[in-house]
Order: structure tokens, then C-alpha cells, then sequence
């Protein structure tokens, strides 16, 4: 089992960590379309700690855009390269989460983050710093709102609401809420790189044709959650056989 180490130089307190967000933010990329919804594939990462034993396992989970089917699953695991810190969450997942797509066979298309993007204190959560560091497409798709607010939307599958920031960097909207199944609570979509909000939106709910989340984050929260469990039973005995980690 091959354990993923931060990289030299990485950033291990929080003065750093916000200076290397607002050196990356000005590479965020906001005037693309993006891939075009049920085309090409489409790939969700999430990932599980076990604080105790310093790990966390981060998971890639490739889907035919169309079909919705699996055509290739990958997970790696590493140490916590970062402790945690609101809005910094980033840091202590992205090596992971690199070593995970990395190992794909497949180019990944589309990447669908459980977290945020430009919906972000500094306006650069995780999706977007996965976008600048791989060049790759990627969206957020978030299970709360994190600081900002919002009103209701209409309680029908693909009523929409501005999801809005205001603080330091000005009243703006940041995200959408996203009404993805009837009378069901939103998800909160937000722009990480190389994508437009209105297209974010359209991969979510073409990506959640029967539950609130999208099928890229149930698979790789499922994956990530099963691999923690076995990684976690072969650290406590050495000797079991466990799963093979790139």
C-alpha cells in the first residue's frame, strides 16, 4: 500500500495557504461553456479521513456521461497534508485527489467536486484549485451553502435560486441553489474552472436523473468510504492482505 505524501513545499500553515489562493485565483478560467451535458465522461472525487491514523483516502470515479454507467473506478490514499481550517479544506485533500485522477486510464472530462467553487470565502475552493493545478474542467456541487445565502427555489426538479456572497469582496453571486429532484432540498452548484454557471447547472441535473446528489459524487463517496474501511482494518493489523493503492 503506497501512502501519498504532500509534496515538497507545500503549504503548512494558514498565511501561506491563503497566499498561494490568491495567487491561483487570477487562473481561474470563467468564460468557457465547458463540455456539453450527456456527452464524452464525466468523473467525481470525494474523499473519507481517518483522523486517527492521520489518513485520507480520495476516490475517482469515471461515468459514461450519457448512460450514466461506471467505466472506470480508482482510489489512492495519503497522509493529511494540512490541518483543518475553514475554507482551506483544499490543502488537506488535493494530493490526494491528484494521485487518484492521475492513476485513471481514462481521460477524466468533466471532474464533479463535493465541495466549492468560486462559491468561497476568497472565491477558490476546491474545485477550482483542482481545475488551475490540472487544467481539467471541474464543477462543485455542494450539500450546503456554506456562509452565503439564498432564497428557496420553486420546489419543481430545476427551479433555481442565486446563491450570494457579501463580504469583502463585494455583494455578488457565487453559485446557484438547484432544486435537482421535486420538494427535495437543494444542492449548491458553483463554477470552479473552465465551465459556466448555466452549464454546471444542466451537468447536475442530467447527473441526478433520481436522487438529490449527483451519480459522480453517490459513486465516489461510496468508493472512498468502502476503501477507508479497508485501508483502516489493514493499518491496524499489518499482516492482513489489504486493498492495492496506487
Amino acid at each position: 500500500m503506497k501512502i501519498i505524501e504532500a509534496p515538497a513545499g507545500w503549504p503548512a500553515d494558514e498565511a501561506t495557504a491563503r497566499a498561494v489562493q490568491d495567487e491561483l485565483r487570477g487562473k481561474v478560467v470563467l468564460d468557457e461553456a465547458g463540455p456539453t451535458p450527456g456527452n464524452g465522461v464525466v468523473t467525481g472525487v470525494d474523499v473519507a479521513y481517518d483522523d486517527e491514523r492521520d489518513v485520507v483516502v480520495a476516490a475517482a470515479v469515471v461515468l459514461d456521461a450519457r448512460s450514466l454507467d461506471v467505466v472506470e473506478k480508482t482510489t489512492a490514499v495519503g497522509r493529511i497534508s494540512f490541518p483543518y481550517v475553514p475554507g482551506l479544506l483544499a490543502f488537506r485533500e488535493i494530493p490526494t485527489v491528484l494521485a487518484a485522477l492521475e492513476s485513471l486510464n481514462t481521460d477524466p472530462g468533466l471532474v464533479v467536486c463535493d465541495g466549492y467553487g468560486l462559491a468561497h470565502p476568497r472565491r477558490f475552493g476546491l474545485a477550482s484549485h483542482l481545475g488551475v493545478l490540472t487544467g481539467l474542467p471541474v464543477i462543485g456541487v455542494a450539500k450546503n451553502p456554506f456562509t452565503f445565502t439564498y432564497e428557496p427555489p420553486g420546489e419543481r426538479r430545476g427551479s433555481t435560486a442565486a446563491l450570494v456572497a457579501d463580504d469583502s469582496h463585494g455583494r455578488e453571486t457565487v453559485g446557484r441553489a438547484l432544486r435537482t429532484q421535486d420538494g427535495v432540498k437543494p444542492v449548491f452548484v458553483s463554477v470552479g474552472h473552465r465551465v459556466t454557471l448555466d452549464a454546471a447547472c444542466a451537468h447536475t441535473l442530467h447527473l441526478s436523473p433520481r436522487y438529490r446528489l449527483p451519480e459522480t459524487t453517490r459513486h465516489a463517496d461510496a468508493l472512498c468510504r468502502q476503501a477507508l474501511k479497508d485501508i483502516s482494518r489493514t493499518l491496524e493489523d499489518p499482516s492482513r492482505k489489504g486493498p492495492r493503492i496506487q
